[in-house]
């Protein structure tokens, strides 16, 4: 147990010590238990992953956990290796990339064992989320997992070929009022899955005939074909940590990219000087316009760039 030394709370040793110090220490009793099973009497214990690029999805874990403790980044589980849980309830926060999981949240929960009584799903996106909780029940339940619950959140558009982050930010997408919804859908365990129209079911067919992008993978491209780093770079070698997938590399001539990327943005979003810029790929139906606002970042306001670091760093 974390006691407190001085005047440093157990929620701030915690934090300072990083997922990857509590994962490990979990990991030596095997099966990950956040929760034995729920006796009578007690609230039942809940555990949150999530995977975040600028914060998003971190911000919602956080407002529906029922502590700090409780949650758990996807990247890091991935990187130990740690895949099996159990607790009275499990639930999972992620970003919709052209209505699809992350790539990585779709290996997650292929490979992870989960264990509880009550699952449920939220799943945000920016403008239209199409027909994403049926994807998401379909392929969690080809991996052998039944979510009880799943829903959508819309909140601050973070794809910067399409949007502006300057009038994104500007819009209020009623996340309160989201949240208000869904805490009291998850107090009472609900147990409904969000409806989905033909017409939304049509969008993302088209979407994907427009993209030509696998809807078994979702957005899988390579780093080093999207993105380059420009002389603006003072090699603080943030980008070295936000990325989930690890594919920055500081080294003695600058910063270099490599790997199997998410398309998460965590990298251009987080650069404090935008010295990260998309290619001109105008035979991409992805980045054939470039970029709306080349001068406008986001991150989720909650949420500190030492956050992402720890959910993401390799």
């Amino acid at each position: 147990m974390v006691k407190e030394n001085n005047g440093i709370s157990r929620r701030e040793a915690l934090k300072r010590m990083g997922l990857l110090a509590a994962g490990a220490a979990m990991a030596s009793m095997g099966a990950t238990s956040l929760a034995s099973c729920n006796s009578e009497g007690n609230e039942p214990r809940r555990i949150i992953f999530y995977f975040t690029g600028t914060g998003n999805c971190l911000y919602v874990a956080r407002q529906l956990a029922k502590s700090e403790e409780q949650l758990l980044s996807i990247p890091q589980m991935m990187k130990q290796g740690q895949l099996e849980f159990e607790a009275d309830e499990i639930g999972i926060v992620y970003p919709i990339y052209g209505h699809m999981p992350p790539l990585m949240v779709r290996q997650f929960i292929q490979k992870a064992k989960l264990n509880a009584p009550y699952k449920f799903a939220v799943l945000t996106y920016g403008n239209r989320k199409c027909n994403a909780v049926e994807i998401w029940n379909d392929i969690a339940t080809r991996a052998g997992h039944t979510f009880d619950y799943i829903t959508t959140m819309i909140m601050v558009d973070n794809w910067l070929p399409n949007f502006d982050m300057g009038e994104q930010m500007k819009i209020d997408k009623h996340i309160p009022e989201s949240l208000q919804r869904i805490t009291t859908d998850l107090a009472a365990q609900r147990r409904w899955h969000e409806p989905v129209s033909e017409l939304e079911r049509q969008q993302h067919a088209e979407f994907l005939a427009r993209t030509g992008i696998d809807p078994e993978t979702g957005f899988a491209v390579r780093s080093e074909k999207y993105f380059h780093v420009t002389d603006a770079c003072i090699d603080c070698a943030i980008c070295t940590e936000v990325c989930p997938r690890g594919n920055y590399e500081l080294t003695s001539n600058g910063v270099k990219m490599n790997g199997d990327c998410e398309f998460c943005f965590a990298c251009i979003q987080n650069c404090p000087q935008r010295a990260i810029r998309f290619n001109e790929l105008p035979d991409d139906p992805m980045l054939a316009r470039g970029e709306v606002n080349p001068n406008a970042r986001y991150r989720n306001e909650n949420i500190s760039i030492a956050d992402i670091k720890r959910a993401n760093r390799q």
